[in-house]
C-alpha cells in the first residue's frame, strides 16, 4: 500500500510559476513509476507527467511539453512537479499518482491516487 500526499498548490497569475510535491509512505518507492495528472471542472481527469522508478526518463503530452518539469528525490520519497508559464487552461486539481514499476498516461490504470491539490491560474 502506498499513502500519496500532495502540496503546493495554489492561485498564481498567468505566466507564473508553482512547484507541486508529493511525498510518498512506504520503503519501495523507487520501484513505483510515479505521474502527475488533472482534472478541470467537467473535464476528464488527464495525464499531465510522468517519471521511471530510476527517475531516468520522463514523458509529458504536447499540451505541458517545454513548460512543466517532473523529478523525484527517492531519498526523500518525494516527486516534483515544477510548472512555469501556467495558462488559465492549467486550472484544475492536481493529483500525484504511482505505479507499480511502469509508467502509465491512462487515469483508469493508476495503482494509487493522492487526495489532490488545487492549481488556479488566474489571466
Amino acid at each position: 500500500q502506498v499513502q500519496l500526499v500532495e502540496s503546493g498548490g495554489g492561485l498564481v497569475q498567468a505566466g507564473g510559476s508553482l512547484r507541486l510535491s508529493c511525498a510518498a509512505s512506504g520503503r519501495t518507492f523507487s520501484s513505483y513509476a510515479m505521474g502527475w495528472f488533472r482534472q478541470a471542472p467537467g473535464k476528464e481527469r488527464e495525464f499531465v507527467a510522468a517519471i521511471t522508478g530510476s527517475g531516468g526518463s520522463t514523458y509529458y503530452p504536447d499540451s505541458v511539453k517545454g513548460r512543466f518539469t517532473v523529478s523525484r528525490d527517492n531519498a526523500k520519497n518525494t516527486v516534483y512537479l515544477i510548472m512555469r508559464s501556467l495558462k488559465p487552461e492549467d486550472t484544475a486539481v492536481y493529483y500525484c499518482a504511482a505505479n507499480r514499476a511502469v509508467i502509465t498516461t491512462k487515469p483508469h490504470q493508476v495503482d494509487y491516487w493522492g487526495q489532490g491539490t488545487q492549481v488556479t491560474v488566474s489571466s
